[in-house]
Formats: structure tokens, sequence, C-alpha cells
């Protein structure tokens, strides 16, 4: 691998919603060199390559059979369940496949669309900021919940749900419009989880402790009658 492949996988363009906090944490810094604050400048100095690296935004490779839900969040999959969806994505009201994919702050944090649908509805519901590695995260934290209407009619609900660090959940999109499966449609600040809730009756295709790649990695596919998979550590 050559070191400008090197240099450029590593130094990714950052998010535009990351140019003030990185302008923001670069302004103190330089304050804390001026002040000779020593251990603290450097300190900063840290801190302002953390928050550029926090905010990057690469380039995916999505696949587009049709089908496939892609996963929308970087991260690691930490739960997988059958569970009545909440109120907020007027689904059904009964038990469907969730797929939980958690964030820490060293993640990617732009979210990327599952699948390519309608945007049917947008919900955002205030609440705590509990660790949203904890199941009731998903009831109880500050959540905006996108429901997607695919092409025949099929509802997939995606949630970002804030977390212990998070304070600001952003979208760029609005109801009505039309997702692309890998269109950026959002981005959590500082640490979170997406939640995925499939069609009754469609199975995850990932495990828990997986670690999955927002708008790469296949989190189910709506046409296979293929069994959820099973996994093991190694």
């Amino acid at each position: 691998m050559s070191i400008a492949k090197s240099v450029s996988e590593v130094l990714v363009p950052i998010h535009r919603e990351g140019y003030r906090f990185v302008a923001i944490f670069a302004a103190v810094t330089l304050v804390l060199f001026w002040l000779n604050a020593g251990p603290f400048a450097w300190l900063g100095v840290v801190l302002t390559i953390w928050c550029a690296y926090f905010f990057r935004d690469p380039e995916r490779v999505t696949p587009l059979r049709e089908g496939l839900v892609i996963s929308p969040a970087d991260g690691r999959v930490s739960a997988i369940e059958e569970v009545i969806p909440p109120v907020e994505l007027d689904l059904p009201r009964e038990p469907v496949t969730r797929i939980s994919v958690f964030m820490n702050v060293f993640d990617v944090h732009v979210n990327r669309a599952p699948v390519d649908a309608a945007i049917r509805r947008i919900a955002y519901v205030p609440g705590l900021f509990l660790n949203a590695d904890l199941d009731k995260a998903s009831l109880d934290n500050e959540r905006q919940a996108f429901t997607l209407e695919r092409a025949n009619g099929q509802l997939i609900g995606v949630v970002q749900i804030a977390g212990l660090v998070a304070r600001r959940i952003v979208k760029f999109v609005n109801e009505g419009e039309y997702l692309s499966t890998g269109q950026r449609f959002g981005l959590i600040r500082f640490g979170s989880r997406v939640d995925v809730y499939l069609p009754k009756g469609v199975p995850a295709l990932v495990c828990i402790g997986q670690r999955a790649v927002a708008g790469e990695t296949v989190l189910a596919d709506l046409s296979s009658q293929e069994p959820g998979r099973q996994g093991r550590t190694s």
C-alpha cells in the first residue's frame, strides 16, 4: 500500500457539521499555547485532532441488490431482539426484529439510509441521555424516528438514539423525500446508537458483537428465505 493511499484513508473529508467544533477546539488550543499553558495546550491539540476524526465522512461502497437492508451506522451490533416498535414509528403493533448498532466516540457518526425508500414519517421524541447500550434507551432516551416506505409498500423503521455523551441529533432530510440506499440522512454528535426495525418475519443476517459499517454491511435481506445467522467469537 502506498504512503499516499494510507494518508488518504486516514485524512478523510470532515462533514460540514463538524467545521465549527473543530474551529472551536483549535481556537481554544491556540489560546492555551499563547498563555503558555504547557500540557493543557498539547491536550488541546489531541482533542482538536480527535474532533476532526470524529466528524470524518468517508466514502462507502454500497451493495445495491434489491431487498438488501444495509447498516445505517458504523459500530457494534449490540442487540438483535423481537420487540414491538415504538409508537412514534406508527408501525403495526406486533413483534418484529430490531437490530441495534452502538456507536462509540471513535466510530463514524454519519448515518446512511438502509434501503431505497420514501420518508413517510419523521418524529422527534425528547428524553433522557442514558447509556445508549442499555435496552431501555430505545424508549427513554432522546431520539429521532424515521418510518421508511419502500416502493412495494414495505415499512422499515430507523431510530437515531442519543446516548450518554451525545447531545444533538441532526437530520439532513425531511418527510416526503426519497432516500437512496447508502444516502446520508443524519448524524448524531458524540456517541450513541441506531435501531433498525425490519418488516415482520424478516430475520437478521448479522450477529451480536459483529462490527457494522454504515452504507456497506448487509443487516438483512427482504427477498431471501435464509434463516437468521449464528456467530462465534474467534
